[in-house]
């Protein structure tokens, strides 16, 4: 059966342990940064971050400041345009897994054309392919499947200490995220979840998703 993610933004204090272990399991290197007035960093996702923390900070209807945290990755639609794109291009240069419903990327993807690159990259209603110049591949979160396909949680999920993130059976995840979205309503009655029918990572957010990130939802 599909797996799933939820991602509870009301959890979650950006600590960014989440990306941190996404590059320490995958290996990636250190990106050079700088101060560009903002607290996220990267300022955005790249070949060397499958997952970041976006900030975002806005004044509520009673003029306080309130800051919005959102762990962004490739949602692993259940219906995923890129692979159709790229597979239209090249046979098996992008996959999705059919025990758990991973979007995965092969190593075929290096004989993308350019034109395909642009044409996979902005045909994502996420906003999430990267591409690697190095490696010739495009990017992009894995939902670890070497970790899934033994049992294990993705790093993300096995390193966030809030409890933000919870994965498994997609039934399963369904179930808490409704859970979830009940005990909050009082707290926060604009409260809800964003693209349940759609993608494998769903999230929980407090408020409107104008008020996390341009991509957090289009429905």
């Amino acid at each position: 059966m599909p797996k799933a993610f939820l991602i509870d933004t009301t959890r979650c204090t950006a600590c960014r342990g989440c990306q941190l272990a996404c590059k320490e399991w995958h290996n990636l290197p250190a990106n050079a940064t700088k101060q560009r007035g903002s607290h996220q960093n990267p300022p955005d996702l790249n070949p060397n971050n499958l997952k970041i923390v976006r900030f975002h900070e806005h004044f509520d209807e009673q003029g306080n400041v309130v800051w919005n945290f959102f762990p962004d990755q490739c949602r692993h639609c259940l219906t995923p345009i890129c692979v159709d794109l790229a597979n239209l291009a090249v046979p098996g240069s992008m996959i999705q897994d059919k025990a758990t419903g991973a979007v995965l990327v092969t190593e075929k993807c290096k004989q993308l054309a350019p034109a395909d690159i642009k044409a996979i990259k902005e045909a994502c209603p996420y906003n999430i392919p990267r591409y690697n110049e190095q490696t010739k591949m495009l990017t992009k979160c894995d939902m670890c499947i070497d970790r899934v396909s033994a049992g294990l949680q993705p790093m993300c999920v096995k390193t966030c200490p809030t409890g933000a993130m919870f994965f498994g059976e997609r039934a399963e995840v369904l179930e808490e995220a409704q859970k979830r979205l009940a005990r909050i309503k009082e707290r926060y009655p604009k409260a809800r979840l964003v693209d349940t029918e759609d993608v494998s990572v769903i999230y929980l957010l407090a408020e409107e998703p104008k008020h996390y990130y341009e991509f957090a939802s289009f429905g």
